[in-house]
């Protein structure tokens, strides 16, 4: 072997290795809450989704009577640090020709509307409690609150399970 062999033999060995590219991510679910305002429900899970599972999860949401965000709903999510005060209620066909994986309805109006039909993506139901249903016989705030943070927490603790309980075997 020349000296010029080795040299170039030793000088392989000394450069450094080139990075390994990391495997690529799989694609995020498009998932779509629903449920009757999109005003405290399916917000909650939208932004529990952006919050907890943006690396899986491509969260929307809509209502099929939207009715506004629920300033209580934004109070309770804030108090986890999920920000959801820019979010807008919209109604379930703005997303007829959105290419969904999922829909996952959170109240049983929802699951029963004929309008969720026209969406070409597997139904879920998921159904929770409606804050400002129970809140209405809470005799002040402090009592209407703990109802919204029940709800979020339940919401939070099923968004945390998302996509591996809802995945087709």
């Amino acid at each position: 072997m020349t000296i010029r062999q080795h040299i170039q033999r030793l000088s392989a060995c000394l450069r450094p290795e080139r990075p390994v590219a990391p495997p690529p991510s799989p694609p995020r679910l498009r998932i779509l809450f629903l449920c009757t305002g999109n005003a405290c429900r399916s917000q909650m899970a939208e932004g529990w989704a952006r919050h907890l599972r943006a690396d899986r999860i491509e969260p929307f949401s809509a209502g099929t009577a939207p009715a506004g965000l629920d300033p209580l709903a934004v109070e309770v999510m804030a108090e986890c640090a999920v920000d959801i005060s820019s979010h807008q209620s919209k109604h379930v066909l703005t997303f007829w020709d959105v290419p969904l994986d999922y829909v996952i309805t959170l109240c049983h109006h929802a699951r029963q509307v004929c309008l969720v039909s026209m969406l070409d993506a597997p139904l879920i139901h998921a159904g929770f409690d409606d804050p400002p249903r129970l809140a209405l016989h809470a005799p002040d705030t402090r009592h209407a609150l703990a109802h919204y943070r029940r709800v979020r927490d339940e919401i939070r603790n099923f968004v945390a399970t998302l996509p591996q309980s809802i995945a087709q075997p």
